[in-house]
């Protein structure tokens, strides 16, 4: 193991230590629900650097700005991603950004933390119960009222174990203990709000990918570590997918990596922009890859998503959005898995 991942672990034991006792004592400062007004700006917890964890809580966004409508909500993130991720929320003021690798930016990890607590706050929200930078920031905000997100999810409701659920669901509760009534309705999905400008530019980059008036199946046949499939593994799969889905283009986006486990046999999107990426996906008929930032990129555009999964905890990451589905590939078949991809398409 090299250094900086051994410092890293060392690292997060200690944060781990000294954080546990941190929420599991608090006192909700009761407040008039005519006074719901008064809840003007709010800071949203998630320290952490992936795309695909900062893309789960844009249904945490879109709840708290249907309780809110005219609040103010900072960001309290890592890394650059967030910027781009929530650029067209109008409500999102200000993105407190931890550097992506802190040991080599030591005074900038260090000053970003310390402008926590440059601002007041009517609502600070961790959105991870088990993040111990998100609980200790939490506790060093500025604020009445605080979410620590360390309320048991109710066993009866499994479906809430989903990380794009949990923050919405201690968001609700902590309202309703306050006296705040909510809606509860329906969780939205994910979503980075892509404009009409953003989609032309998806749909000619596609249409010039493909040259044809056939609809497209976008493919990611990358992950990281264990989560990869290998590539014979792949290779069966595009195989199957060409012999099932012949009336389709079958194309395949590259991670940054410039990787294909299928030898770069079908046609390849690549690109930097995220946005770009999710705005090509959005015209595509369904897009399958293993749990990766780009499988909930492709949720967040609104492509009907089939998420693979052999060693995560699908029923915390699987695609979260309409016609979209996670398959545990170590007991479906090839046969079932396609079956699931014609069902999304038909049902898109």
């Amino acid at each position: 193991m090299v250094l900086s991942n051994r410092i890293n672990e060392f690292r997060r034991a200690v944060m781990h230590s000294l954080t546990e006792p941190i929420g599991h004592i608090a006192t909700n400062v009761r407040i008039d629900p005519k006074e719901k007004d008064k809840i003007k700006r709010i800071l949203i917890s998630r320290p952490n650097n992936r795309l695909g964890n900062l893309l789960l809580i844009t249904p945490l966004v879109q709840e708290i700005i249907k309780a809110f409508p005219d609040c103010k909500i900072d960001l309290f993130v890592r890394g650059g991603h967030a910027k781009t991720l929530f650029g067209n929320y109008r409500n999102i003021e200000r993105i407190i950004a931890l550097p992506g690798k802190p040991f080599k930016q030591l005074g900038q990890y260090l000053a970003t933390w310390m402008a926590l607590r440059q601002h007041d706050y009517d609502l600070v929200i961790n959105v991870d119960g088990q993040s111990a930078s998100g609980k200790l920031s939490t506790r060093l905000a500025k604020s009445r009222h605080k979410i620590f997100a360390n309320t048991p999810i109710p066993s009866q409701d499994k479906q809430l174990l989903h990380l794009a659920m949990q923050p919405v669901f201690h968001f609700r509760e902590y309202l309703s203990n306050l006296g705040i009534a909510t809606d509860h309705k329906e969780i939205s999905n994910l979503n980075i709000r892509l404009t009409q400008a953003e989609l032309d530019q998806g749909r000619k980059i596609l249409s010039q990918l493909v040259n044809n008036d056939r609809r497209s199946i976008a493919i990611f046949t990358y992950a990281t570590g264990a989560k990869r499939y290998s590539e014979e593994w792949w290779t069966a799969f595009y195989e199957r997918l060409q012999q099932e889905f012949k009336d389709f283009n079958i194309i395949e986006v590259l991670p940054a990596e410039n990787v294909s486990q299928i030898g770069f046999r079908a046609p390849v999107f690549y690109s930097k922009d995220v946005r770009q990426i999710a705005a090509v996906l959005a015209h595509t008929a369904v897009f399958v890859g293993a749990d990766s930032g780009i499988m909930h990129l492709a949720s967040a555009s609104g492509v009907p998503t089939i998420g693979l999964f052999s060693v995560s905890d699908m029923g915390k990451y699987q695609p979260f959005g309409p016609h979209s589905k996670g398959i545990n590939t170590n007991m479906s078949s090839t046969d079932e898995s396609m079956r699931i991809i014609r069902n999304a398409i038909d049902k898109h």
